[in-house]
């Protein structure tokens, strides 16, 4: 991933950084994604709305991995509109993903899900479940902060 500062408003207080003088490297983001516990997938409905709900995932091999009920609204807008932004809980120690769901369907990419999320939330999900749904978002840019640093913290990784 390739950092950068983002661009907002003059009025954030944000200026260009210098040779990357205090963008976050992307292990910053890497290590809170593997940490965290719920993150919030956002997708969009048919007439437009948008939609947001908390999800249980694993980061893995530079994928967001969730699953969900096949009819779930989540699961019926990532399948018409794969656009999608997924982040952590905190405001304080930010990361916000942009990229595309994608259904996850080959046998050892699902393995590997169910391992890591039995390791991380002490529940293997059935791969052979047809009522539900395995998707990842390998994010294309993705944006951080830490609030202790902000807003000389503010970066943009893309890839």
């Amino acid at each position: 991933m390739r950092s950068s500062r983002p661009s907002v408003p003059s009025s954030y207080g944000l200026h260009p950084a210098p040779d990357g003088a205090n963008l976050l490297p992307w292990t910053w983001a890497e290590q809170r994604l593997l940490s965290a516990r719920n993150y919030w997938v956002c997708s969009t409905r048919a007439d437009g709305r948008p939609h947001a709900m908390p999800v249980w995932a694993v980061w893995l091999e530079g994928a967001l991995l969730f699953g969900t009920a096949r009819e779930s609204r989540k699961a019926r807008n990532l399948r018409r509109n794969p656009e999608a932004i997924a982040h952590l809980e905190s405001g304080d120690e930010v990361v916000v993903l942009e990229g595309r769901a994608e259904q996850v369907t080959e046998r050892r990419a699902l393995e590997a899900y169910c391992a890591a999320y039995a390791a991380k939330y002490g529940f293997r999900p059935d791969p052979d479940d047809t009522s539900t749904i395995t998707f990842l978002i390998r994010p294309q840019r993705a944006f951080g902060w830490s609030e202790a640093e902000y807003p000389a913290s503010a970066t943009r990784w893309t890839l």
